[in-house]
């Protein structure tokens, strides 16, 4: 977690490039937004600043976004109720080409794009509101359609193209072209810094690209791609990760593998091979060596989409559950009437209505551009997932013996077709898509402490000298001096703060409030002492860094839970109702925050540490006696040596 400015150079091997720790920390730490030119809600509540003025009153869309936001969700609904057969696609494992393109003719490709360049021009909120109707419908679908516009080829143009490149590609995007993202590969996942594809200028004002991207979202059935490449450094040539947008039916491409996965399974997922692959310097985006830092500013608003499509699968698992419990009865009652099955159902109705809080929040700030929502919206993803994968299960576990069964089978013996297993299968890449719950912790983390590594980061660097470390003191001294006073007291402690939010006849949120506030504070100072504590160990300790973030993740949902209850009752949208879920909400969410301070300090990180040194070690494989391994044969890791494919192309065109 150390600052860094310039990244290195790594060296390079005949499997791509060699690097450090060190040395991949700072690729990825040249990457990052370094400057915060706007507030964010989100950064100041790990400071133990509670800026809830930043919030509320909650945002809201101008009337004629809403307008012809709702006007095509109408459209969009009745698409999936009569185009869309999830069954079918579940059993087939495919999206049909009519339901694709049913979505080209609907402009479902361009809902994000501006009317300038043949889109829709939709709201960040109603684009939400859009991912999560079609995702009930089909989460492959769903998957698609966010690949497409949350990381595929129009955002990136959106906010880094030329003109010539927004004239040349938005309106493809926008009706008729299907687009991917390309930058995982076998080898490299989370740590870009190892990016083993090339790209090498080719002296006539091209590049020659070369390597293998694995997990291409639709990339087996794109037309334009979005490709991270490395180029050399050279006379001429910065050199570094680059963003290209490729042709996919270029010569030279070829893709070799449509995946298959647990769930998801219209997903058009694939292995991409690129062998002296042609692209213009004019299908460059931005300079040389920008391409990791496009791709991380296009996925701060990007990653709302995964919390999108985790609240409308929240929003179905409840009514699944409030039906099935109202007619399944035991011992005399309905299931719902018994306590075990209520608390879950409780659960589902409050975690419910704080995800779309915070998918609503987090989503209208990123429309009014008048906050930085970076860290929001990675909360917004982390919490979105880790929650509604734990709805899916609840669901399951309700249904009892019919949540395992398959839709097919409860529909071949005579029952509703109701796909909870699938669901739960559905759900579970969204804790790795677009940034693992463990990679988004560090990320956050690192966002977190910005403030902190800016004024004192020298202070734990070991290669800093000792004057650049006497400068980084005198600069700390005057932060802290002014910043700890700070966290001993605040508007938490005092009974009548936040009244606004205990109006007469509802439910107190403003006791709720308050503890925000004054856990707030001791986050902050948590983890001040624990930098004091460790100084340059802190990045090495991701136990403690995962444990701060989840407790920012609670403290971010019951603020949006709070503020979206209160915007419900100032507009008479079943008031009483939301702030009866957003303090039930509240409730349990203090628990796991109160669990999550506890297990600050109260830990078996040292000593999980040191049993899996021995595990790794051998000394317990004793342990793994007595059982079969059905595993096939192979390398834990494909080969990715560039060359031409050796395979056949299974890419395929949507007629």
């Amino acid at each position: 977690m150390t600052a860094a400015t310039t990244p290195p150079t790594p060296s390079t091997s005949a499997t791509g490039p060699t690097v450090t720790e060190r040395e991949a920390r700072e690729v990825a730490e040249a990457a990052r937004e370094a400057d915060w030119r706007k507030p964010s809600f989100a950064k100041e509540l790990f400071l133990g600043r509670f800026r809830l003025d930043l919030v509320h009153p909650h945002p809201v869309p101008a009337e004629e976004d809403a307008r012809r936001g709702e006007a095509f969700l109408a459209k969009l609904r009745e698409f999936c109720e009569t185009k869309i057969d999830s069954a079918r696609i579940e059993r087939e494992a495919r999206i049909p080409d009519e339901v694709l393109s049913g979505l080209k003719d609907l402009g479902a490709l361009g809902m994000k794009i501006s009317p300038e360049y043949g889109g829709l021009g939709l709201t960040q909120v109603y684009y939400n509101k859009a991912l999560a109707l079609v995702g009930s419908a089909s989460p492959a679908v769903g998957a698609l359609l966010s690949a497409h516009q949350s990381i595929g080829v129009p955002q990136p143009v959106k906010m880094f193209g030329t003109e010539e490149q927004k004239q040349a590609f938005l309106p493809r995007c926008a009706r008729t072209d299907i687009s991917a993202f390309l930058l995982t590969e076998p080898d490299v996942g989370s740590d870009p810094a190892r990016l083993a594809t090339t790209a090498e200028p080719d002296g006539e004002d091209g590049y020659l690209l070369d390597g293998v991207k694995l997990w291409t979202t639709n990339g087996v059935i794109a037309d334009l791609l979005v490709v991270m490449a490395r180029v050399p450094a050279s006379e001429g040539h910065q050199g570094g990760i680059t963003a290209f947008v490729v042709e996919a039916d270029s010569e030279g491409i070829t893709v070799e593998n449509r995946n298959a996965f647990m769930g998801l399974r219209g997903l058009e997922n694939g292995v991409t091979r690129f062998h002296r692959v042609r692209v213009p310097a004019a299908h460059r985006i931005g300079p040389e060596g920008a391409g990791l830092k496009i791709a991380l500013t296009t996925l701060n608003t990007g990653r709302l989409s995964l919390p999108a499509m985790c609240a409308g699968a929240g929003k179905w698992a409840l009514k699944i559950a409030r039906e099935w419990s109202g007619v399944r009865e035991q011992w005399g009652r309905p299931v719902a009437r018994h306590e075990a099955v209520s608390a879950k159902l409780s659960f589902l109705a409050a975690t419910t209505f704080a995800l779309e809080a915070v998918l609503d929040l987090s989503s209208q700030m990123a429309d009014e551009d008048r906050n930085d929502i970076r860290i929001e919206a990675a909360l917004a993803k982390l919490y979105g997932s880790e929650m509604a994968c734990l709805m899916a299960d609840e669901l399951v576990q309700i249904r009892g013996g019919r949540g395992f069964e398959t839709a097919e089978s409860l529909a071949a013996r005579g029952e509703r077709a109701v796909p909870a297993e699938q669901l739960l299968r559905d759900l579970r890449i969204n804790r790795i898509f677009e940034g693992s719950t463990e990679i988004m912790h560090l990320l956050i983390a690192r966002e977190a402490v910005d403030a902190h590594l800016s004024v004192a980061g020298d202070l734990i660097d070991p290669e800093k000298s000792l004057g650049d470390k006497a400068k980084a003191g005198a600069r700390a001294g005057g932060f802290y001096a002014r910043w700890l006073p700070k966290l001993v007291a605040g508007p938490g402690q005092l009974p009548s703060s936040y009244q606004e939010f205990h109006p007469s006849g509802h439910a107190d949120l403003a006791h709720h409030l308050r503890y925000v506030e004054r856990a707030s504070r001791k986050l902050a100072r948590s983890t001040f002492y624990a930098m004091s504590r460790w100084q340059g160990r802190m990045e090495t300790k991701q136990g403690f860094l995962g444990r701060v973030v989840d407790i920012g993740a609670e403290l971010f949902a019951m603020s949006a839970a709070c503020v979206r209850a209160e915007l419900l009752r100032s507009r008479g949208e079943h008031g009483k109702e939301a702030y009866q879920l957003a303090d039930v909400f509240c409730r349990q969410s203090r628990i796991r925050t109160d669990e999550l301070f506890a297990r600050l300090w109260t830990n078996t990180d040292d000593i999980d540490g040191k049993l899996v040194k021995s595990l790794m070690g051998g000394a317990y494989t004793w342990l793994e006696e007595g059982v079969i391994d059905p595993s096939g044969e192979g390398p834990w890791i494909a080969d990715a040596t560039p060359g031409p494919s050796q395979k056949e192309n299974v890419h395929r065109k949507v007629r």
